[in-house]
């Protein structure tokens, strides 16, 4: 614990010791045997110094219960109050306060009703009716108390849950920049492992065609090398125009069969962006997975939705196998816009992954 960060709350205690004027002023000005006085400074330092203890713990969230000082106040406080008289009397004060601060819920209340009937005893019975504000004091303090008490505990909460969401948004955006690199390099390296497969078959049959496949793999990682450097410093966003004129390169390199929309209608920009992410996660599996020889890309709105379906003739869905992280980030980032993916057998047999994204945009937290 940071001293200086304690001395401060003890600091908060400090202005509140006025009150102990009356006790140090009748220790000075009554006429008492030199023995007596003695004792009873030495037990309001000692006094004091638990009270100040344990009011330091009023600020720590779930500190530790302050017993040794707690009991330490209450027998102080009531032994001098009762021995020395009606001025000694505000020490209860101290007591309820320290109570309040320290206790347990269940136990403050019977601790400050104690203190109470204790001050109320030596006060009237010692014949001082006139201080009769001194037990008042002692349930008003304590209620001053409570209520700060459950500030500060409300304030705790509301800092963890500060630092709960700080966290929260630290791994949220670590998971969505793991889900964009997969989905930049699963992409970008599927073609050129591919395209650098060909080139290999080639280099002695058609050396001319080999060099292009192998110009396009450099040029392939180039653009993944930008695509990274964007990715990292927050600029990136990939278009489905992009997506669907990369798809054609690199399905047609493969020689699968590609048929394309036509056009490509103006969509809202996240609703683009994710769209360009399907195919290129669309894509990937039909060059690693699939065997497929055609693919048939298909993409609509209405000017409510636009949906996009990415059909091949390949092996079709395995069943024994869980739906890869590529598919699961791609389905979290349709989600978080109010779509959805849904991915399975075509009709016509083989793999059709079918992305529904509405135009509206969508309120945050009802995708949830």
């Amino acid at each position: 614990m940071d001293p200086r960060t304690r001395w401060q709350r003890i600091g908060w205690a400090l202005p509140w010791l006025l009150f102990q004027f009356f006790p140090v002023a009748d220790l000075v000005v009554t006429d008492r045997p030199l023995v007596v006085r003695l004792v009873a400074g030495a037990g309001l330092l000692v006094f004091t110094a638990a009270y100040l203890s344990a009011f330091s713990r009023f600020f720590v969230p779930r500190a530790a219960w302050p017993v040794r000082q707690l009991v330490v106040v209450a027998v102080l406080g009531v032994v001098l109050a009762v021995w020395l008289g009606p001025t000694w009397a505000g020490l209860l004060i101290y007591v309820s306060a320290a109570a309040t601060g320290g206790l347990p819920q269940r136990w403050v209340w019977p601790a400050v009703l104690a203190a109470t009937a204790v001050c109320a005893g030596v006060v009237f019975l010692r014949g001082e009716p006139g201080l009769v504000i001194l037990p008042v004091m002692c349930l008003l303090t304590a209620f001053a108390l409570r209520g700060t008490r459950h500030l500060v505990s409300v304030n705790a909460e509301l800092a963890e849950a500060r630092e709960e969401l700080a966290r929260n948004a630290v791994a949220e955006e670590r998971l969505r920049f793991a889900r964009d690199l997969h989905d930049l390099l699963g992409h970008s390296l599927s073609l050129i492992a591919l395209k650098s497969e060909l080139a290999g078959r080639l280099a002695e049959a058609d050396p001319a065609r080999a060099r292009t496949e192998m110009a396009d793999v450099e040029a392939v990682a180039r653009r993944a090398l930008a695509e990274v450097r964007d990715a990292v410093s927050g600029y990136r966003q990939v278009s489905c125009a992009q997506a669907l004129a990369e798809a054609r390169s690199a399905l047609s390199g493969a020689g699968i069969a590609v048929r394309l929309p036509a056009r490509v209608p103006a969509l809202p920009g996240a609703i683009d962006a994710a769209l360009g992410w399907v195919v290129r996660e669309a894509t990937t599996n039909v060059l690693r997975h699939s065997g497929a020889r055609a693919v048939t890309v298909s993409l609509t709105e209405d000017g409510v939705e636009a949906v996009l379906t990415v059909a091949d003739d390949g092996r079709g869905p395995a069943d024994d196998t869980e739906p890869g992280s590529g598919l699961t980030g791609l389905a979290e980032r349709v989600g978080a816009l109010g779509g959805a993916l849904t991915g399975g057998a075509g009709r016509d047999g083989g793999y059709q992954l079918r992305a529904v994204l509405p135009l509206a945009p969508v309120p945050a937290g009802a995708a949830r």
